[in-house]
């Protein structure tokens, strides 16, 4: 039998996943454990939830010099559909894709394929995590920099009008890990495969 580094990940039930947002220190990062057979499409849905970002931008995903994403967007022509794409078809145990979020604040996403995992339970779960995810529309890396710089700051002038836009709740080192996978159960429920019919 081929040793298990060189079997196809199609032989394995779940990958795990380092996802860190790219550009930020200290870092933002969530491990997840996701079935092999997740589309991109149903992984983008999951980065959604694990990063509590709010699904209001489009994305892509590009592994290698290939870009997958949604079908109906106007450079279709040159997308691959995310929905045709199983994670386990487009990488391998140690590569690394990208997940892009929001085209105007361009929030990247290294994802890094760390193992893949036999005889696993298959459920949809993050395994750990670090710090808040940046509010929506706070312009990117360097607009977050700033607003986290005026947050840290009483006496700027700003201070207010931030803490009111961020809510009271917020708080950039806080990661709810029981909150994101009580979310990401109610999505796997939707992730399962549907029985096949008997004939």
């Amino acid at each position: 039998m081929a040793p298990m580094r060189d079997l196809p990940l199609s032989f394995f039930d779940a990958l795990e996943l380092k996802v860190t947002l790219r550009h930020i220190e200290p870092a933002i990062w969530r491990e997840l454990r996701v079935p092999v057979r997740l589309s991109l499409a149903q992984l983008h849905d999951v980065l959604q939830v694990a990063f509590a970002w709010t699904n209001s931008h489009l994305h892509d995903f590009i592994a290698g010099d290939i870009r997958f994403g949604m079908d109906d967007t106007d450079d279709e022509i040159f997308l691959v559909d995310e929905r045709a794409a199983p994670i386990g078809a487009i990488a391998e145990v140690g590569s690394t894709f990208r997940y892009r979020y929001d085209f105007g604040d361009d929030w990247e996403h290294d994802v890094v394929v760390e193992r893949a995992v036999r005889d696993s339970e298959t459920e949809i779960v993050c395994i750990a995590g670090a710090r808040a995810c940046p509010p929506e529309d706070s312009g990117g890396p360097p607009g977050y920099e700033q607003l986290l710089a005026t947050l840290s700051d009483p006496e700027h002038e700003e201070y207010q009008d931030v803490k009111r836009w961020v809510g009271r709740r917020f708080d950039p080192e806080r990661f709810d890990l029981p909150a994101v996978n009580k979310k990401l159960a109610t999505l796997a429920k939707r992730c399962a495969p549907r029985p096949s019919r008997s004939a």
